[in-house]
């Protein structure tokens, strides 16, 4: 490995995937495979929105807001202004820590 910006270790992603497993057997009502599908969006959605320093749940509340509002939702250049990374979304998503203060 040469690429002095990996991370050694996995402990990040260890971390993500914790509060499912833990949870596991809370997870009964994704016994179908439409179930577990829906399950794996959200989590993901919620796992990469805080990834990208936003806080899930205004982030959630803002993206269900504005994407039945889409005139066009394969609308590329609209949806990228929904994604977690993007720079136009509201500041009330962003999760700030004390060094943002």
């Amino acid at each position: 490995m040469k690429d002095g910006r990996l991370e050694i270790d996995n402990n990040r992603s260890e971390r993500s995937i914790k509060p499912f497993v833990i949870g596991r057997k809370n997870w009964m009502f994704a016994n179908t495979p439409r179930g577990a599908r829906a399950s794996a969006i959200i989590y993901s959605m919620i796992e990469t929105a805080k990834e990208n320093g936003l806080n899930p749940f205004p982030y959630l509340t803002y993206l269900f807001d504005k994407l039945p509002q889409l005139e066009d939702p394969k609308d590329h250049i609209a949806l990228d202004k929904l994604l977690p990374w993007s720079q136009t979304l509201p500041l009330t998503c962003r999760v700030f820590n004390q060094k943002n203060t």
